[in-house]
């Protein structure tokens, strides 16, 4: 069984230097302590600066025995994420756990990844083969995939609308947040709030 009083002091400690650290965590359910979602700012001086990257995180129930079970929401184009289902290679997800890592360490080593990315160990053989072949050229797909994916103008564009729609601004921050930036699955909360 999980040890849910590490797990509420956790995500406290997650929360606390958001400036800092570029990480964010919410629970999209509060009563579900296991199901979390992250955001990592892109590293600066990368080809994800000034990109927002949703990771979506499941705790088994095992935990902090097992590590989490945690996977890119938002697409990115990095050798060791999959550009297609969002599946992470990154070693303390596996075989290197250890219970004394945090879901915090785990999200940090995470930015780091995308600081110096491991072609050598790929989860995705095309970008790790383009990395090492013609690192301009991955740069150039990795900018532009920060800037189709992750320029957070998406969650404005959500909210603007959501607001256009007769909502106050912070509950559509609250319910986007909630729905880890399903702006459908927020705005039927909202209604649904209304009935």
């Amino acid at each position: 069984m999980s040890d849910l009083k590490r797990i509420r002091k956790e995500f406290t400690e997650c929360k606390k230097d958001l400036e800092t650290s570029g990480l964010d965590v919410s629970m999209p359910d509060e009563s579900n302590l296991l199901h979390w979602k992250a955001t990592i700012k892109g590293p600066v001086g990368t080809p994800y600066e000034g990109g927002i990257f949703r990771i979506d995180i499941q705790l088994p129930s095992d935990y902090p025995f097992v590590p989490p079970k945690m996977k890119y929401e938002t697409r990115i184009w990095h050798p060791n994420i999959s550009s297609e289902s969002g599946a992470i290679c990154l070693d303390i997800l596996k075989n290197e756990w250890s219970p004394a890592l945090t879901i915090r360490t785990a999200l940090l080593s995470l930015q780091a990844l995308m600081s110096a990315p491991e072609p050598d160990d790929p989860q995705d053989a095309v970008v790790a083969s383009q990395y090492k072949k013609n690192t301009a050229e991955f740069s150039s797909t990795a900018k532009y995939w920060t800037e189709t994916y992750a320029s957070g103008s998406n969650e404005d564009d959500a909210i603007r609308k959501l607001v256009e729609m007769g909502f106050e601004v912070d509950v559509c921050k609250r319910a986007l947040k909630q729905f880890g930036g399903d702006e459908n699955k927020a705005l039927d909360s909202l209604l649904a709030g209304l009935a």
